[in-house]
């Protein structure tokens, strides 16, 4: 019987409820790294490693393991972020760094990213060197993107090309591991793994890109400070974007706005306007559709059974037409 992306979800719940930390010690250690692990979130990442096991008719069994090392190297990031960020919340509740203090986030961020290592010890020879060679390159490369969206604060501009290699490093290529190391765990070839990374690292340039758009014109209901990007002043897609096609009337006017730190609503209003007259929001939404119809023609000309790529093709159109 064909599993469904909830099916795969109460599969990943479960296997984090049976590898919790619990009550190892020293529990000021293991406490906050069960703490963020126990905040919710889609699973999006480990579930996606299931689904490409599954794809390619894996064990599901054999892949929990490497969608857990997923997760909790997902964790390690955001962990880590969150203090680079100096951020208040995640995902609705105090974050790690302020909830305990900031030696305990850095180490234990640290402890998750050793205990994602240790999840791939049970894949067999070749596949464990397969599966870690993805990971570590994946591991350096989302670094890599941290530093440059680091570096994008401090300048004045970002080209299009420069921000797409950003979120391509920072965000899409773990999209892409994930399926990948799923595809390994389950034996599938060279050439199906190198389709499912790219099917994988598109979707989340779009998913990026989408986050990005939602950010400024998503409803009030979709879990982040409505604006927090223009609040922030962040080169976030619509901002380069605007930049590019804005005449110069308004464009003077977006960059005197993105000089100023303030969340007041004239500023959220104003530049909402100009993303809108340049144009900027719609082409956005064009280039989401770009990225989502390039990983579904990577997904097509994979060799697996029809009703398998279909379930990746729903979650596909469930991450990409979020609400707007």
């Amino acid at each position: 019987m064909q599993k469904s992306i909830s099916d795969f979800q109460a599969i990943i719940k479960k296997a984090l409820n049976e590898y919790a930390f619990g009550e190892r010690e020293p529990k000021e250690l293991y406490e906050p790294c069960d703490y963020l692990l126990g905040i919710g979130g889609k699973r999006i990442r480990p579930v996606l490693c299931l689904l490409g096991s599954d794809l390619f008719d894996g064990e599901p069994e054999n892949a929990v393991k490497p969608a857990l090392a997923i997760e909790y190297f997902h964790n390690f990031t955001l962990m880590h972020d969150d203090i680079m960020d100096e951020a208040p919340l995640r995902r609705g509740h105090q974050t790690v760094h302020l909830k305990y203090d900031l030696n305990t986030g850095i180490l234990s961020g640290d402890l998750l990213l050793a205990r994602a290592y240790q999840f791939f010890e049970e894949l067999e020879g070749e596949k464990f060197k397969e599966a870690l060679k993805v990971f570590t390159r994946t591991t350096i490369e989302i670094c890599e993107g941290q530093q440059y969206d680091k570096n994008f604060e401090s300048r004045e501009t970002v080209t299009f090309s420069e921000y797409i290699k950003m979120i391509e490093l920072k965000t899409a290529v773990l999209v892409g591991a994930a399926l990948q190391i799923g595809a390994i765990s389950a034996g599938a070839t060279v050439e199906n793994q190198h389709k499912i990374y790219e099917f994988g690292k598109n979707l989340g340039i779009a998913f990026q890109l989408q986050d990005d758009y939602l950010d400024v014109f998503g409803n009030a209901g979709f879990g982040k400070t409505p604006a927090g990007d223009i609040i922030e002043n962040k080169k976030t897609i619509l901002y380069i974007k605007a930049v590019e096609n804005a005449n110069e009337e308004d464009l003077k006017s977006l960059k005197k706005w993105y000089a100023l730190k303030t969340g007041d609503s004239a500023k959220i209003e104003a530049v909402k306007s100009i993303f809108v007259n340049s144009g900027a929001g719609e082409e956005v939404r064009k280039l989401i559709k770009e990225y989502s119809q390039t990983a579904i023609e990577f997904l097509n000309g994979i060799e697996a059974a029809e009703n398998k790529k279909e379930l990746l093709r729903a979650l596909t159109a469930e991450l990409i037409q979020r609400e707007i």
